[in-house]
């Protein structure tokens, strides 16, 4: 692969309630339109975070004005929007899955605790759009299982092969919870279109407690194949292990078993071409301090050194981590990562993630030919 063009989605502004920018998307769309969210606000972890979308029928080049759909006040709760994941699942019609923060029960509290491990309540909340995301329906909350805690959301909402949509949730502890993190991931299920949701089911899980399965990165190819990217975290030795892959060849009912990869350690959400090809990126924060992209020829193939592209390249100072808490919460200062990708109708990939440094940080786009 190579970089044939690249630029910035939206810049930050210094000293306003625009200046950080991350946790970015991108979905192409079935007329060509690119949509666009990511996360805005003063902080990386504010209580005035809220999403932004904007729109480019120019693949990239060029973007649309920012808007900002939804209240983040809900149920007269004042909270934030941590991340809004749009999916398109008919021409024209989308759904969005929307992670919302209460930032009244703690307030002035950071996201994650650092001394218990645990976060602050959160919902998931689904609004649809007709109209190629111009306009933006009322949020519709989605009941999630009881024994996730503060449901984390990670991946667009899924349209498996039988026509059933699937939303991945990781489960997180309660914020004053001392008690041990069983981590785990569940999907839960529609079989109305998004209307109501239910059936909830484990697809990651150590019994344990030791292998934590963290932000799974999910796509579905076009011969029916469910496959899951998973940033791995060993929660005893406290370390990053490598990125493991998952397929599923029924509808998510069984999965193979993790396959290590070989490099480490946040995964993109995958591009996935109609000719089975497919685009990973990831962060090697640890190592060699960049954002990174592999290609493999199937979605069960390797993904070969020679075809990797540099994205991102760090030359900050490495931190050495000393306990699980405090790396939740260092988190929240990370000033590059979160890429995902996305199979443009030309054939190529475009690659989304968040850079920067000092008061702003801004989401930056590049374009790979294959």
């Amino acid at each position: 692969m190579k970089i044939i063009a690249q630029g910035v989605l939206n810049a930050g502004e210094a000293n306003t309630s625009r200046a950080i920018g991350s946790f970015p998307q991108v979905v192409a769309l079935a007329s060509g339109k690119l949509l666009a969210s990511y996360r805005s606000g003063s902080g990386k972890d504010h209580d005035d975070n809220n999403v932004e979308i904007r729109s480019s029928t120019d693949l990239g080049a060029t973007w649309s004005e920012p808007r900002r759909p939804w209240d983040t006040t809900i149920d007269s709760v004042r909270g934030s929007i941590g991340a809004a994941k749009m999916t398109e699942v008919e021409p024209g019609r989308l759904l969005a899955a929307i992670m919302w923060v209460d930032r009244e029960r703690y307030p002035g509290k950071p996201l994650f605790n650092a001394e218990t491990e645990g976060c602050l309540p959160m919902r998931i909340f689904v609004s649809e759009s007709r109209d190629e995301g111009e306009s933006w329906s009322q949020l519709r909350g989605v009941d999630v299982p009881e024994d996730l805690g503060p449901p984390s959301l990670t991946s667009p909402i899924l349209v498996l092969p039988s026509g059933r949509l699937a939303l991945s949730l990781e489960s997180n502890k309660d914020y004053l919870d001392t008690s041990p993190w069983l981590q785990e991931v569940q999907y839960v299920y529609s079989n109305d279109s998004g209307a109501t949701w239910g059936e909830p089911r484990v697809i990651s899980k150590d019994p344990t407690g030791r292998i934590f399965n963290w932000d799974q990165r999910t796509g579905v190819t076009s011969d029916g194949a469910v496959v899951s990217f998973t940033w791995t975290y060993d929660s005893k030795e406290e370390k990053y292990l490598n990125i493991h892959r998952r397929i599923s060849r029924d509808d998510s009912v069984t999965w193979t078993e993790p396959e290590d990869l070989g490099f480490s350690d946040q995964a993109s959400v995958p591009a996935i071409f109609p000719d089975g090809r497919v685009v990973l990126a990831w962060v090697d924060r640890f190592g060699s301090q960049s954002i990174r992209a592999r290609m493999s020829e199937r979605v069960d193939s390797e993904f070969t050194s020679q075809s990797e592209v540099v994205l991102w390249d760090e030359a900050g100072r490495r931190r050495e981590i000393e306990s699980t808490g405090e790396l939740l919460a260092d988190m929240g200062e990370w000033n590059y990562g979160l890429p995902y990708c996305t199979a443009l109708p030309n054939g190529e990939a475009l690659a989304v993630f968040y850079a920067g440094g000092g008061p702003t940080l801004d989401v930056h786009w590049v374009r790979l030919a294959l």
